[in-house]
């Protein structure tokens, strides 16, 4: 697991990041840096990461987006 900031948006690259141990990582870095709204987390090309990702923060009450194929964009935070 990787944050950086690129233009001026944090961002979470779950790259290496096993997929049980996604949710938890994905929970952190949202609260922690909420206040920094939006905030990109990185999936990469798995679609099971995706997928992990999209039903941890689905069932948080998260909002999000999808502006490409392997990125989630965290909008509002419920």
């Amino acid at each position: 697991m990787r944050v950086f900031e690129e233009r001026g948006i944090t961002h979470l690259d779950l790259h290496g990041v096993r997929h049980q141990e996604a949710p938890s990582e994905i929970l952190n870095f949202t609260y922690q840096y909420q206040d920094l709204l939006p905030l990109i987390i990185i999936c990469g090309n798995s679609n099971k990461m995706i997928e992990v990702a999209s039903l941890c923060l689905e069932s948080a009450n998260i909002k999000f987006s999808s502006p490409r194929f392997g990125l989630l964009r965290i909008e509002v935070i419920s």
